[in-house]
């Protein structure tokens, strides 16, 4: 649990002021409306579990999923695999969730690997 919480840290923060990101969800950042919660209930340990909510259109968010190769898409909890899903196609119509929101759920790989790999996804889903 302690590697997949510092991962998913390293992640949300590289994300948090991201061109293709609108907004990182994610209880570890002091800029979650929870933070002071989270941080007292979880003793500095917010897990492996965020989202984030691609700018663009939900095209744009599939396509970002779509594009990992490092993040496998699927949809499960706690796993040692970074996996990534679009919440909306999972959910399916008349959920209400965000249609550019992906959930990541952090592994065990290394930080750098996974931001490398969605910032090239994130740049890919954005060039075309």
């Amino acid at each position: 649990v302690s590697k997949c919480s510092k991962t998913a840290m390293k992640i949300a923060e590289h994300f948090e002021h991201h061109q293709y990101i609108d907004s990182v969800l994610y209880p570890g950042l002091k800029s979650h409306p929870q933070h002071k919660t989270a941080k007292i209930q979880t003793n500095n340990e917010f897990g492996g579990m965020l989202s984030i909510i691609v700018k663009g259109t939900e095209k744009t968010a599939i396509d970002v999923a779509r594009f990992c190769e490092v993040f496998y898409p699927a949809t499960s909890l706690g796993g040692v695999e970074s996996l990534i899903e679009h919440r909306k196609t999972v959910s399916g119509e008349g959920f209400p969730v965000n249609p550019r929101l992906l959930r990541l759920s952090v592994g065990i790989e290394d930080a750098n690997d996974l931001i490398f790999d969605l910032e090239q996804a994130l740049a890919k889903a954005n060039s075309i």
